[in-house]
């Protein structure tokens, strides 16, 4: 079995029974999307495998030691760099922090989380399209506090370098956020 097999396995059982934030959508079709998103961008096998584990520490049973020991110290690094450090945190220190830590990540961090980002914009945009305003209920931080999170983290992932999945992530932030630009696209 490859390391990506390996991780669609693992990832596959360690979310079994969660769903994706108020709705009834599976929760691991998101980190095979993310897995999808850098294949397709061009990632090697190690990166689409940490794309595909990158919330399984974070908000599963698993641990890092558990990744490390099936996935290697590569992966493991890339999906600690990935998760949050102390879910204790008020949402403020906690996206404060990844805003910070992302600034000077390695780039393969740095590209998984752009990915991870990139597609939790669009299942909110898909998920605005259907309900409109009400999407900004399933969040703990409004649409004020969510642009400003995404906004600043695309801003750290492209400190130290450009790469095509950060101009898609600033074309989605531009398209959720800037109602104007919306009107326009639709009038199109």
């Amino acid at each position: 079995m490859n390391v990506i097999e390996k991780a669609l396995e693992v990832a596959g059982r360690a979310h079994v029974n969660q769903c994706r934030k108020h709705t009834d959508i599976p929760y691991i079709t998101h980190p095979v999307a993310v897995g999808m998103m850098l294949m397709k961008a061009g990632y090697g096998d190690d990166i689409v495998a940490a794309g595909i584990l990158h919330d399984t520490v974070e908000d599963t049973t698993l641990s890092l030691a558990d990744i490390e020991r099936e996935f290697g110290p590569t992966i493991a690094s890339i999906v600690e760099g990935c998760s949050e450090p102390d879910k204790t945190l008020s949402w403020e220190k906690r996206k404060q922090h990844t805003i910070e830590f992302l600034k000077t990540a390695p780039e393969d961090i740095r590209v998984v989380a752009c990915a991870d980002k990139l597609h939790n914009l669009k299942s909110i945009m898909n998920d605005y399209e259907q309900i409109g305003d009400m999407v900004w209920e399933r969040f703990n931080r409004g649409k004020v506090d969510q642009e400003w999170y995404y906004r600043n983290v695309a801003a750290s992932v492209g400190y130290q370098s450009n790469f095509k999945l950060l101009d898609e992530l600033k074309i989605e932030i531009d398209r959720l956020f800037s109602p104007n630009d919306r009107e326009i696209q639709k009038q199109q």
